[in-house]
């Protein structure tokens, strides 16, 4: 997590700046699944800690990737703990209950499209060998033609978003939303990004907008939207913040699910002993004591997938700093803060990026470690918080016990009795 304070004096001034109320910007970037849970989690945290925050009522949003999903539903008015019942705990009611297998769906339509194809990519192939004496190289590259563009298909997903946008007191349009949304996606055949919900890109329905933005190649076939195809919108930027920046914002909260993992061997000579002592506890029939964080040692001892992830994540966050700084220069009177994982933190490294089973889990963990940012660094955000009109509430962050989701067992009277606390607790902070 970083933070910077806005100096004065810049081309655009803000709304604090010329007296007015002060503006707030949520900027969300992508991660499959994983890093939509790590975002539910994430902004439950920060919302509940921070006195006049309400996720629902940003002056803007931009969401990449997966973070276009969390961004359109915020922007519809979903609050994060509703995101949270829908998306993690499938508590919600239809429409708004995620279904994971709306992500599982073979994408039969471009199987059966690029099959149909092989007979004339066959006859190419071969007339190039044979007659024209071209490499067989040559051949096995054309063959490529027939391969599909992705494994699974995002239609039954994108349909299911267009019922949720379409409740009453929602909408599917950028047009009729009360506060500016913009979804990044990648023009496959320009490499450019596209901002829809920006003018000229506001015709495009939500639904299909996030479809697009998520669309990682590979996994997922490009989106076809008036006549072009689209993919993941991460392949440019990371965040592509300065579509909300150049609207003139007080402060703009950021939040990367991704972050390359950074080995501390010292901490792992630690676990070590630490778990050589547990081991001798428990031979001795003494109690273990909480259960370790995992650590990694070496990263290519995990062999491919630690090793592929592993620069994946460096790639992306390395394109994350380097915009990070230029934000700093170009928008000097913005505060930005950047909120993502703890790069020491191998459970949400070694989480799947595309696994949903384990939601609960490790969004809990998202919570309990942005709840833990908060308190460690209170001294440096407590200012800039409230340079935009917040107040960074040490009293929620004292409570040890607040939980994100209830605990194994809990019957229904103890979650009645723990949202109604958390209740009163808001309502006493606003009536202070």
């Amino acid at each position: 997590m970083r933070g910077q304070r806005a100096p004065d004096g810049l081309k655009r001034r803000s709304a604090r700046q010329m007296g007015g109320r002060p503006r707030i910007g949520l900027a969300l970037a992508g991660g499959g699944p994983l890093g939509a849970i790590y975002e539910v989690g994430a902004l439950c945290a920060l919302e509940e800690a921070i006195d006049g925050l309400d996720f629902t009522a940003c002056d803007g949003y931009i969401g990449v990737s997966a973070g276009a999903f969390i961004a359109a539903g915020l922007a519809n008015g979903m609050t994060p703990r509703q995101l949270c019942a829908a998306f993690i705990e499938n508590t919600a009611a239809a429409p708004d209950r995620f279904d994971p297998g709306a992500l599982l769906q073979p994408a039969w339509h471009e199987f059966g499209h690029r099959l149909r194809l092989v007979p004339q990519v066959l006859a190419g192939a071969a007339r190039e060998v044979l007659l024209e004496g071209r490499s067989a190289l040559g051949a096995i590259e054309r063959l490529g033609r027939a391969l599909p563009t992705g494994l699974l298909s995002s239609e039954r997903f994108g349909a299911a978003l267009k019922q949720v946008f379409t409740q009453p007191g929602r909408s599917d349009d950028f047009r009729q939303l009360r506060r500016p949304l913009v979804l990044v996606a990648t023009d496959l055949d320009s490499g450019e990004a596209v901002p829809f919900g920006a003018p000229g890109w506001a015709h495009v329905p939500i639904s299909q907008a996030v479809q697009a933005s998520a669309a990682l190649p590979g996994l997922f076939p490009p989106v076809e939207i008036d006549g072009r195809h689209y993919v993941d919108g991460a392949l440019k930027k990371t965040l592509h913040a300065s579509v909300l920046l150049d609207r003139g914002l007080d402060l703009l909260i950021c939040l990367n699910p991704l972050v390359p993992y950074a080995s501390d061997r010292r901490s792992t000579a630690r676990e070590d002993r630490s778990r050589r002592a547990r081991g001798l506890a428990r031979r001795l029939g003494r109690p273990a004591g909480r259960a370790l964080q995992p650590h990694i040692h070496r990263l290519v001892d995990g062999g491919l997938p630690l090793v592929l992830s592993q620069t994946f994540r460096a790639l992306i966050h390395s394109r994350l700093a380097l915009g990070m700084k230029g934000y700093e220069l170009t928008h000097p009177q913005t505060d930005i803060l950047l909120f993502e994982p703890d790069p020491r933190d191998a459970e949400l490294f070694l989480a799947n990026t595309f696994s949903y089973r384990q939601r609960r889990h490790l969004a809990e963990h998202a919570y309990q470690a942005t709840r833990a940012l908060l308190r460690e660094r209170a001294d440096t955000l407590a200012p800039q918080f409230a340079r935009a009109g917040l107040r960074l509430r040490g009293d929620v962050l004292a409570n040890r016990d607040a939980r994100l989701l209830p605990e194994p067992g809990d019957t229904r009277l103890d979650q009645a009795l723990r949202s109604l606390r958390r209740s009163l607790s808001q309502l006493e902070a606003r009536a202070a």
